[in-house]
């Protein structure tokens, strides 16, 4: 994890120690709220006076707030924008208050992060568009996007990877190339659909991308099996399939449209077409199809062609279970596609505090 040295000392001149500053920038990057167990975890010390001392400085400068939920705790918020705008991230949307389920997520989201602080995270959404468009060379349509309304007059924001869950790159395997690894965060009250829900908005990018690993984050493993099912289902059979097939196809519909041959609307090849437009587009495909059209290419040829611009896909699944607040996990799994579970965990927070800390909390 990369943290830009010169906002590091930005923070720590507010007043914060060496651990205190690195636990804040990575609370107002990835999360925005953090529990008392989660600081102690990062600096390897008990809850005590130096938690005292860090909570006191937070709340005594208006940094964050505190709020104590059932069955979690006493939760921190980091909302100053004096924080954030030492990092020159003042504009994330962490800053804002949300909902007990969103919190939910962002405690367990860091969990996962600070067990896993070796790894290369895109922090924000500007990392993210700038790897997949500049570097990967894809278009924004492919990006998972949100369009927010703005206010009367002024022109709709589109945002894009609103969900902000953990994408990195790392072996799917030890021995192996890193790959794109996205996520999917259940705090433990998900349903399938919204899992689902969350695939479908990433299927753009999915088909643009050779290789890639997706990692099912969790509370509990009563899921997982459903989890992997549905991933199964909806992205690694279809997208590790012949594409040469999909290709054609969509060469037939194109040429019949073309051709004015359809004289009864068929909605799913008009579909197909507008969907397969958007995949399969580029001046050497459009190449082949006209070469395909006048009789210059066979559907073999045309196979052959499209092993070359397509490869085959290798795409893996992997979960992760997490509990208490940051155990290590490990991501090495088995080969192939790898369950990643930790059998052994700390106790789920409690507020449970020192004196001197149940005073400055309100307990």
């Amino acid at each position: 994890m990369k943290m830009p040295a010169e906002q590091i000392e930005r923070i720590k001149g507010l007043g914060y120690t060496e651990a205190e500053t690195h636990f804040l920038y990575i609370v107002a990057v990835h999360s925005g709220y953090f529990t008392l167990c989660q600081f102690c975890t990062f600096t390897r010390a008990a809850r005590g006076k130096r938690s005292f001392l860090f909570v006191r400085k937070l709340l005594q400068s208006q940094h964050a707030s505190m709020r104590d939920y059932p069955g979690v705790g006493p939760v921190f918020h980091l909302f100053s924008r004096t924080v954030y705008g030492q990092m020159e991230k003042d504009n994330l949307r962490n800053r804002r208050r949300h909902s007990f389920e969103f919190i939910r997520k962002r405690l367990l989201l860091l969990d996962f992060i600070l067990a896993n602080q070796i790894l290369a995270y895109f922090e924000t959404e500007q990392d993210k568009v700038r790897f997949f468009c500049d570097t990967m060379g894809m278009s924004k349509d492919c990006l998972p996007a949100k369009i927010y309304e703005g206010c009367p007059g002024s022109p709709p924001t589109v945002r894009y990877f609103v969900d902000k869950f953990p994408l990195f790159l790392a072996p799917p395997r030890a021995g192996a190339s890193p790959v794109v690894t996205f996520s999917y965060i259940d705090s433990g009250f998900e349903t399938q659909s919204g899992f689902l829900t969350h695939l479908a908005a990433y299927q753009r990018i999915f088909r643009q991308l050779p290789t890639f690993r997706f990692l099912y984050i969790a509370a509990k493993d009563a899921y997982f099996q459903m989890a992997e099912q549905g991933f199964r289902s909806l992205v690694k059979r279809p997208l590790e399939s012949d594409t040469s097939v999909e290709i054609l196809r969509y060469f037939h519909i194109r040429k019949k449209w073309e051709n004015h041959e359809y004289i009864v609307p068929v909605t799913a090849d008009f579909e197909f077409l507008t969907d397969a437009r958007q995949r399969f587009h580029g001046h050497r495909l459009d190449s082949l199809y006209h070469a395909w059209r006048c009789g210059e290419l066979s559907e073999q040829e045309l196979r052959v062609e499209f092993l070359a611009l397509w490869p085959e896909r290798t795409i893996f699944f992997g979960t992760c279970l997490v509990r208490g607040h940051g155990r290590p996990h490990d991501l090495r799994g088995k080969q192939g596609e790898q369950s990643v579970k930790d059998a052994n965990h700390h106790p789920v927070h409690r507020s449970v505090h020192p004196s001197g800390e149940r005073k400055l909390l309100g307990a």
